[in-house]
């Protein structure tokens, strides 16, 4: 048997790249990940498995301290982030996870099987890329390609279906069936207003966000390529995103049509389950990882599904506001507090609002690194997240996910971040660690925003210039220490 530290050893750039190969054409244009893997840091699969009980317990405390050290082996990585995310209690046995598995699986396969009966293509292997349905839900024949039996698919309005009369039902299906060829391909413009409708004054504010996401999201090379989007907002405006199509394009997984299918197969489902949110731009960045991780496609969708509960708000749009315009604000409370000549010059500058951290929170920080280098700071955030409690809050709703029982040895199983958290009794907060990760990125251009920024397309360009040259570690730790200093200054009497 090889033992652990000569496999770490010769876990060189080049097993990596076994792991997640990047096309020959993109090599050169590629941000070269700067993660290594560390003997005696990283969370290899020999340790990964002597952290469990005979009867299947995880020692959750040890494996978060790993994490928190050096990240996990990419052979083992797909597994410990269904713990990390809530997929699995750490308190459970081997059996238990058994069912649990086997019972998702059945529920994806139904929830597949009941979108499947609407969109035929779906778990064909192949995607749709154009419209299927017209604005009042009658099938487009012959623009629906790979659909060969178009034919099949109903108009909504009178058809023979036993919800046929639920109105509601209807405009859901019409919603969800429109929004379909959007997740499959990129469209042409950024966003489409109806002949009819005016913008409302407050939806300006959106229309500027979305306008700085499109310009972050076309001069930026990592999360891509080589060089999400909403249905509508209010009936009045409808976003052209991110796609199938353009979503890692650089990694060779992607070059295989199935591959993409299967991308497209999670977002297009969970688009049907959680219609309030539909698919929004950037939702294939936080998904496509999950799809690279888990072989089968139920459990890389319950992954999902458990990361969009932790970024649904993000989501959240409406003419009038947008989800993550509360962490946002959440930023501006943080540098106000922290850095206050900053957030001063930012605010002279019409930054105020912090609309250009946008997308940093948006897709937790996709653009700003590499692939490889996104999954490392990804499992290093939620295991400084984490919260033992997390599998319970999301199986029943329990409102409070803090256990009574706060003990020295009870808190080692919750992430330095969390246990910040539960020490100073923060609770329902709008600080998660990508919002305090935003501030370190923001406080480390400190100097050079007061030197150069005279408007907001520098800041702009100053946070684009960080592109690829992170270190995810380093920065979680500094976030840490900002989280750290805001919360003891939350806690001065006023």
């Amino acid at each position: 048997m090889v033992c652990d530290s000569a496999l770490m050893r010769k876990s060189t750039q080049a097993e990596l790249d076994e792991y997640y190969p990047i096309r020959p054409d993109c090599r050169e244009t590629v941000p070269k990940p700067r993660f290594k893997l560390r003997p005696g840091r990283t969370l290899s699969a020999r340790k990964w498995n002597a952290s469990f009980s005979e009867e299947g317990h995880l020692d959750i405390a040890g494996v978060l301290k790993r994490i928190q050290r050096g990240g996990v082996h990419p052979s083992i990585r797909g597994a410990v982030w269904e713990f990390l995310l809530g997929c699995y209690d750490p308190s459970s046995t081997f059996n238990d996870r058994s069912l649990i598995r086997t019972r998702r699986r059945e529920k994806y396969d139904e929830l597949k099987a009941a979108c499947q009966k609407m969109v035929p293509v779906i778990g064909s292997g192949k995607f749709i890329t154009t419209p299927i349905v017209t604005d009042d839900g009658w099938p487009i024949e012959g623009d629906c390609e790979p659909i060969e039996d178009a034919e099949d698919v109903q108009p909504l309005q009178g058809n023979h279906d036993e919800n046929a009369n639920d109105p509601a039902l209807d405009k859901k299906v019409i919603r969800w069936k429109k929004v379909l060829p959007q997740i499959g391909m990129h469209l042409a413009s950024l966003y489409v207003l109806t002949e009819s409708s005016t913008p409302p004054p407050k939806l300006l504010i959106l229309v500027v966000v979305l306008v700085l996401l499109h310009y972050f999201t076309t001069h930026s090379v990592v999360g891509h390529g080589c060089n999400g989007s909403q249905d509508e907002v209010e009936d009045e405006m409808e976003v052209d995103g991110l796609d199938v199509v353009r979503t890692d394009q650089a990694l060779v997984f992607y070059q295989s049509e199935s591959n993409q299918a299967k991308l497209w197969n999670v977002l297009s489902i969970y688009a049907w389950v959680d219609s309030d949110i539909g698919y929004v731009q950037g939702m294939s960045d936080i998904c496509s990882p999950m799809v690279v991780l888990l072989e089968n496609e139920a459990d890389a969708y319950w992954c999902f599904e458990r990361t969009m509960r932790r970024l649904r708000d993000n989501f959240m749009t409406s003419a009038t506001s947008m989800g993550v315009q509360s962490r946002l604000s959440t930023l501006s409370a943080i540098i106000k507090a922290i850095d206050p000549k900053l957030h001063q010059h930012l605010e002279e500058l019409d930054g105020g609002q912090y609309l250009f951290a946008f997308r940093m929170l948006m897709v937790l920080f996709r653009r700003e690194f590499s692939f490889v280098d996104a999954l490392y700071l990804w499992e290093l955030m939620w295991a400084m997240e984490y919260n033992p409690n997390t599998f319970l809050l999301y199986e029943t709703s329990a409102a409070d996910a803090t256990s009574a029982d706060l003990s020295e040895k009870m808190l080692r199983k919750y992430g330095k971040f969390e246990r910040n958290n539960v020490k100073t009794g923060c609770k329902n907060y709008q600080g998660a660690l990508a919002v305090f990760l935003a501030a370190s990125i923001l406080e480390n251009k400190q100097k050079q925003i007061l030197k150069e920024a005279k408007g907001l397309d520098d800041i702009v360009q100053i946070l684009n210039d960080v592109t690829g040259n992170l270190d995810a570690k380093k920065a979680c730790n500094e976030a840490l220490n900002i989280q750290k200093k805001f919360l003891k200054m939350a806690q001065k009497p006023s």
